[in-house]
């Protein structure tokens, strides 16, 4: 099969681990017989650089004509002073809107090699984590309307979270399906104790849920979710909740995982296209230095072959690679321990050599 692959280099490590990911899936293409072709293009800051707009209409045009995008990452400290409107960052929401990506996926996993990464006690997470988060994308506070008004107190700046019960019924229903494939269980995240546009989510969620009587469904207010995921995370299997919220609480699922460097996404719309990327942002702090982790970038492009080419077996296979990269002790630096005598360090061409190595074995 031919599959064309939009991509994103981005900014700070974004080069690097999308490099490294191509590599991955031209191994996967030779392994199982497919063809992907890549049509590099550009966002972010170094799309303002070179034209002047962090999305320009070119790139909107190829990926609504390629079955699937690939995304570095954006941003940096050198276009800091620009804007909020003009920022790399836009180029985000901007590819969002225009492709209809309205729910992101974000597996929080934590890998049995990296339990001693973990900031929280064995005993917390003993036997593993494997939680979902599924957040709403094209909604709320980031989309909602903002600007300046004067007050009695100075300028304030103020932006509006609504949400509609088409937005919420469509992103519950992507949770309760997958929810049926893992454990049967949805905790929305909301604040429908203060917000009007959580008290309809909760109301449009509670609805949809009747459509799935298998599913236990129960809700959280988002601090005490917040608190809950360190203290008690293997509560939870699949996290409903809107897109400020989920912006959040994925971070810190991350961070319970050992590293936001292993933690990949996928943002879809309806059908099966979709845009893929880790989590992390571009890191301009370590960028061109061989240090950036890839591993989040190459599980995102097995989410990409999972979620949107459906192939599963080709899926599994990237996964087991990186498992098995992290079992024979290789790691970046962000996983890196010095005390501990079976770490291997490594750096970003190397994991993904790893990588590649053991897809081909």
């Amino acid at each position: 099969m031919n599959y064309n692959i939009a991509v994103i280099h981005g900014d700070g490590i974004g080069p690097e681990v999308v490099e490294e990911t191509l590599l991955v899936l031209n191994a996967i293409g030779e392994k199982y017989g497919h063809t992907f072709q890549y049509t590099p293009v550009l966002a972010g800051g170094c799309a303002i650089d070179e034209t002047g707009d962090c999305l320009p209409q070119e790139t909107i045009d190829v990926c609504k004509k390629s079955d699937a995008v690939l995304l570095g990452a954006v941003g940096g400290w050198k276009w800091d002073t620009l804007p909020g409107e003009k920022r790399p960052e836009m180029a985000l929401l901007g590819l969002r809107k225009e492709l209809g990506l309205f729910a992101n996926l974000r597996p929080a996993i934590l890998f049995d090699e990296l339990m001693d990464a973990c900031p929280l006690k064995p005993e917390i997470v003993a036997g593993g984590l494997d939680i979902a988060v599924v957040r709403e994308l094209t909604g709320g506070i980031y989309f909602g309307e903002k600007g300046r008004k004067e007050t009695p107190l100075g300028t304030a700046g103020y932006d509006i979270k609504q949400y509609a019960v088409d937005e919420v019924k469509r992103i519950a229903k992507i949770a309760f399906d997958m929810a049926i494939k893992r454990n049967n269980h949805v905790t929305s995240v909301d604040k429908a104790n203060v917000l009007e546009s959580s008290r309809v989510w909760r109301e449009v969620v509670n609805e949809v849920a009747k459509d799935y009587p298998s599913v236990t469904l129960d809700h959280l207010y988002v601090d005490n979710a917040a608190m809950q995921l360190v203290r008690e995370p293997k509560q939870f299997d699949v996290i409903l909740t809107g897109n400020m919220f989920g912006d959040i609480l994925s971070d810190e699922a991350s961070m319970i995982t050992g590293s936001i460097g292993m933690l990949p996404s996928a943002s879809l719309a309806t059908g099966n296209f979709g845009m893929y990327e880790p989590i992390h942002g571009s890191a301009p702090d370590i960028a061109g230095q061989n240090k950036a982790n890839p591993m989040a970038t190459i599980l995102s492009a097995s989410m990409m072959l999972r979620y949107t080419f459906g192939l599963q077996e080709e899926a599994d296979c990237i996964e087991n690679a990186v498992k098995s990269v992290l079992k024979a002790g290789y790691r970046t630096p962000d996983l890196y321990q010095s005390d501990k005598e079976a770490d291997i360090l490594v750096g970003t061409k190397e994991a993904g050599a790893h990588i590649v190595a053991a897809i081909k074995a």
